[in-house]
């Protein structure tokens, strides 16, 4: 019976970290919609001054891949839906995969806890990376050519989050 009970207690524990990190993303995303006209305008300068982007796959996995081939580069989703998949690869990664109506990868948003595992941001939007007071950093880079988006974001904190999110071009 106590066997059982440690079962049920990390399947608590794993079902709480996903929630956990789902609000996370959540968060992040309610966080980056609140920018400053000032931050708008540097995302602006960023577009003009990128050339060719630095980082526009994750583990294999392209914008415009359908569902199939997403899932098939990544492997079984922890939790699924027609216009999204949840990963969690690790304790300290964890990523989601946005669909659209005909089952295209759309977006891609990828956290790393306390930026363990995360690529250098040089990588991923180039230099001049915008450090805040709290000492956050952020930057998004237009890629009009490709016809994508791409950025970086670490949260402040003794536990940062870093979040890269590249997304297609409406």
């Amino acid at each position: 019976m106590i066997r059982d009970r440690g079962n049920f207690l990390s399947h608590v524990v794993r079902a709480t970290s996903l929630v956990v990190c789902g609000l996370l993303v959540l968060f992040w995303v309610v966080n980056s919609n609140g920018q400053t006209q000032k931050s708008k305008a540097k995302m602006v300068n960023a577009s003009a001054e990128a050339q060719q982007p630095l980082y526009k796959e994750y583990r294999g996995v392209l914008l415009g891949m359908t569902t199939e081939e997403a899932r098939a580069k990544l492997g079984e989703p922890t939790l699924k839906r027609d216009d999204q998949d949840f990963f969690v690869f690790s304790e300290k990664e964890t990523a989601q995969i946005a669909y659209d109506a005909a089952h295209r990868v759309v977006t891609i948003s990828i956290d790393y806890l306390a930026g363990l595992g995360a690529p250098d941001y040089r990588t991923v939007v180039g230099a001049d990376l915008e450090v805040r007071a709290d000492g956050s950093m952020y930057k998004l880079v237009r890629h009009e050519s490709e016809g994508f988006w791409v950025s970086y974001n670490k949260s402040a904190g003794d536990v940062p989050i870093v979040t890269i999110t590249f997304q297609q071009l409406q």
